[in-house]
């Protein structure tokens, strides 16, 4: 059994355990106010007296022990049980060979080289026969992450896979004390979850910070129970600011270099006002430990799926439904684009608001609502952000040409998570290098082609023909050559004919394979 990407770690059952990421956004939540803490000056930016270029160096920070005394009574430990089936252990065993159990993640995917989820995992141990004899066995397994208060009232942040499945949760303060949680909501999409506590004692909370503002440069402070080890903390900067770690289309994470381990999970990193920019939750790691390459959800995309859960006890997001993917220079170039930016439409679901608004396949959207759409992942997060029922403003460039169509946002549904007989005969076209025939119903058969999809079937490649770089090969079927739908070898030959005759270096083929549909740029030979 194959675990999805994404899974938490909590224990060995990650076979059982599935995770989505997302997006989301919405009204931010007010934690109490924090007090003073500590900041650093930039230094005087000295010019020489012959106008050489400025040098600005940063002040090194002298220590950031007032920030911490500041934000620690707030940062907490999470502790988790959960007592898996007979069955799920059973098949947990069974994936694992029957022997010592392991994460797994989907061949091919980053998590499965690189990324491991780093909260404090203990391997569970069974327990000995009951009653002295019999063959019946128990397990339990431990889990421990970190956590963050964000209201004196006892609501607590963490991560998803810091908690799912678990059957009991504890929190310990910083003063030790600990106290049993029940979790309010949570979002695998985002791998967010929000805790409350019922206590008397008197709790710290800290604010939400902008991570929008936080720069590459910028100082970071993270704080956790790595490995058990509570209220540790470590510093660093923010190395980098978007990354994707195609855990799911909202991917957007800060990266940091401050040193995060196992058990950080779901811990805050702080800038230096004391402020959350940050909920720590992956590493780069080829050995398990930290190495300098630390990701946290963004506070900006967080706050707003907090207030959602607190509010709601779930996640509301705004569907359009379109299927979408990037557009490389190599699509750029056959569809007129000066640079690749934009979010191709490679299909458009049914019964969708793109559907209904006319947002073709083909299409591609560089503005959402007033805001530019540069990359494939700017799309998805700006129309999770949109409340349901709303009309925006959806700007596409098609045949060339920029339109703006109005579309009102739905709200994502739960399933959801975007001729002649001697033309019909085999051909090959020599300037993609493509063996095509017709869909005929011997054709159909032969290669399982359904009788709803239309276009022409390539039934071979040549090996240092232009599509083979694509990944186009037999059983693929070209449902168009541009903007102009294809039944024959001899429409896809016209296609490709008046694309260079424009003098085009590139032509956009939309791909349908075994349903899925794409769009694949292919480079044209010169004449």
């Amino acid at each position: 059994m194959k675990t999805p990407l994404g899974s938490d770690d909590r224990g060995p059952r990650t076979g059982l355990r599935r995770m989505t990421a997302a997006l989301l956004l919405g009204t931010a939540l007010i934690g109490v106010p924090v007090g003073a803490v500590l900041t650093f000056d930039r230094p005087a930016v000295a010019q020489s007296q012959a106008e050489a270029p400025t040098s600005i160096v940063p002040a090194a920070p002298g220590s950031f022990a007032g920030l911490v005394r500041q934000v620690t009574p707030a940062v907490v430990n999470v502790s988790t049980t959960e007592h898996p089936s007979a069955s799920q252990m059973a098949d947990e065993d069974e994936d694992n060979g029957g022997g010592q159990m392991q994460r797994q993640f989907p061949p091919g995917s980053p998590f499965d080289q690189f990324f491991k989820r780093f909260f404090d995992e203990q391997q569970p141990g069974r327990r000995g026969p009951r009653g002295g004899g019999g063959g019946g066995s128990d397990q339990v397994i431990h889990g421990a992450g970190s956590g963050f208060i964000i209201d004196p009232a006892g609501y607590i942040v963490t991560n998803n896979h810091v908690v799912k499945d678990a059957d009991n949760i504890t929190v310990t303060l910083n003063d030790g004390t600990v106290i049993p949680a029940k979790v309010v909501g949570t979002d695998e999409k985002t791998d967010l979850a929000l805790l409350k506590i019922e206590t008397d004692k008197k709790l710290t909370a800290v604010e939400w910070g902008d991570s929008d503002a936080a720069q590459v440069g910028d100082w970071v402070v993270a704080v956790g129970n790595p490995f058990g080890l509570g209220g540790s903390v470590t510093a660093g900067i923010v190395s980098a600011r978007g990354r994707d770690l195609h855990s799911g289309p909202f991917d957007d994470f800060l990266q940091i270099d401050a040193p995060i381990n196992r058990g950080n999970s779901g811990g805050p990193s702080f800038d230096t006002s004391g402020k959350v920019i940050g909920i720590n939750s992956a590493i780069y790691s080829p050995s398990g430990g930290s190495v300098g390459i630390g990701f946290a959800i963004p506070s900006n995309l967080a706050k707003t799926v907090i207030a959602q859960i607190r509010d709601h006890g779930s996640v509301q997001r705004g569907w359009l439904g379109v299927q979408i993917q990037q557009v490389t220079p190599e699509m750029a170039e056959a569809l007129g684009l000066e640079k690749a930016k934009g979010a191709l439409v490679a299909d458009v679901q049914d019964d969708s608001p793109a559907l209904k608004a006319g947002l073709h396949q083909g299409d591609v959207i560089t503005g959402y609502d007033g805001k530019p759409v540069n990359q494939l992942s700017d799309l998805p997060r700006l129309v999770a952000d949109t409340a349901a029922g709303k009309t925006v403003p959806v700007e596409v460039l098609r045949n060339g040409k920029t339109e703006t169509i109005s579309v009102e946002i739905a709200k994502l549904p739960g399933s959801q998570q975007v001729a002649s007989a001697e033309e019909n005969g085999p051909a090959v076209d020599d300037q993609l290098g493509l063996s095509l025939s017709a869909l005929t119903p011997k054709v159909r058969r032969e290669f399982s082609v359904p009788d709803e999809v239309e276009g022409v079937l390539v039934t071979g490649i040549r090996e240092d023909g232009p599509a083979r770089e694509t990944g186009v090969g037999p059983g693929d079927v070209i449902v168009r050559v541009g903007s102009e739908a294809v039944k024959t070898p001899s429409e896809v030959a016209k296609q490709v004919k008046a694309a260079k005759e424009a003098d085009r270096n590139a032509v956009m083929l939309l791909i349908n394979r075994q349903g899925d549909q794409r769009f694949v740029a292919l480079k044209l030979p010169k004449a």
